[in-house]
C-alpha cells in the first residue's frame, strides 16, 4: 500500500460501529505479555479523540456548547461555519475565551471585565458543556468512526500499546473510551487529555508527555490525527502521523502528513492496517540507518 499520498476512496464517513455494549471487541490472541518493546517495530499507537475515534465536533461538541449557552441564559449560537473557524483553537475553554473576547461588546464579557471572573465563568460553562456532551456519548448518538475498533484490536493482539492524546476534557475523553470501546480496551488504553499539559495542540506537549510516561521512543510512535493542529503537534514531537480527515477538516493543509485518508476503514474497506504502519516506520528507520 503506497504512503505519502492522498488515497481516494468512497466516503466511509457513514459507516459506523455500534456501541461497545452491543458489539464485542474482538482482539484475537493477545500477545502483549510476550512481545517486548525491543522487538516491536512500533512503540505505540496514539489516537486523537475528537474527529478520530468519533466524529464529534459538528453534532457533539458544537451542540453541547450551544445548549450550555442556552442554559446559562447567553444569547450565542455557534453555527456550523463559525464552529469550524473556532476549531483552529485547541481546547474548549480556550475556544470560548477567544470567542467571548472577539464579541466583548456582548454579554457575558460586556459587563464582566475582571479576568478571574471571566475565567470562572468559562470554567463553569465548560463543565456544564462536558456534562451535556457526555449525555450524548452515553446515548450512543455518535458512533465510532470506521476502522477504529479494527486497528485497536490489531494493536492489542500484537502487544502494541495504545493511548489517546487529546486537548478535550479528560472526563469526556475517558467516557468516550469506556462507553464506545468497552472496559477491556479502557483498561489497556492510557488517556492523556485536557489540562494535563500547560500548552495544547499544535504544541507537542501532549504527545511528548505520553512518550515520557509510557517510556516510548517518539520516532517509533504512530499518531492518528484528523486536523492540522493535531498533525503539527505530532510532527513537532518527532512522530509518524497518519491523517484521517473528519467532517470539519476536509480542506485543511496536511502537507507534512506521512499519509492522508478519509478514514481507517473496516476490514472489507480498510485503508491501512497495523502491518502497513509497521512497514512505514521500518522504512523510515532504515533510511536513517
Amino acid at each position: 500500500m503506497p504512503f505519502n499520498t492522498i488515497l481516494r476512496h468512497a466516503n466511509c464517513g457513514t459507516i459506523y460501529n455500534k456501541k461497545a455494549s452491543s458489539v464485542p471487541f474482538i482482539v484475537g490472541k493477545r500477545r502483549g505479555a510476550t512481545v517486548s518493546s525491543a522487538t516491536r517495530i512500533i512503540d505505540a499507537l496514539l489516537f486523537d479523540c475528537d474527529g478520530v475515534l468519533v466524529d464529534t465536533e459538528r453534532d457533539g461538541h458544537r451542540i453541547s456548547f450551544n445548549e450550555a449557552f442556552r442554559r446559562k441564559g447567553l444569547d450565542h449560537t455557534w453555527d456550523i461555519e463559525l464552529y469550524g473557524e473556532l476549531l483552529e483553537i485547541g481546547g474548549g475553554k480556550e475556544r470560548m475565551t477567544k470567542y467571548f473576547k472577539d464579541v466583548h461588546h456582548l454579554e457575558p464579557f460586556k459587563s464582566m471585565t475582571v479576568l478571574e471572573d471571566q475565567k470562572r465563568l468559562v470554567q463553569d460553562l465548560h463543565t456544564l458543556k462536558t456534562d451535556i456532551f457526555m449525555e450524548l456519548v452515553e446515548k450512543g448518538a455518535m458512533p465510532l468512526r470506521p476502522g477504529v475498533r479494527r486497528l485497536m484490536g490489531e494493536a492489542i493482539a500484537a502487544g502494541v500499546p495504545i493511548a489517546v492524546c487529546s486537548t478535550s476534557n479528560e472526563r469526556a475523553v475517558s467516557t468516550i473510551v469506556k462507553v464506545m470501546l468497552g472496559p477491556e480496551v479502557a483498561n489497556l488504553m492510557r488517556v492523556f487529555a485536557g489540562d494535563i499539559v500547560p500548552k495544547k495542540k499544535p504544541d507537542p506537549a501532549i504527545y511528548l508527555l505520553a512518550a515520557k510516561e509510557m517510556g516510548l521512543n517518539p520516532e517509533r510512535c504512530v499518531v492518528i490525527e484528523d486536523s492540522r493542529i493535531g498533525l503539527r503537534a505530532a510532527k513537532a514531537a518527532g512522530m509518524t502521523c497518519m491523517v484521517t480527515k473528519s467532517s470539519y477538516t476536509q480542506g485543511e493543509d496536511f502537507t507534512e502528513a506521512d499519509a492522508i485518508y478519509d478514514c481507517i476503514g473496516e476490514e472489507n474497506e480498510k485503508r491501512f492496517s497495523l502491518t502497513d504502519l509497521e512497514m512505514m516506520v521500518a522504512g523510515k528507520q532504515s533510511l536513517k540507518a
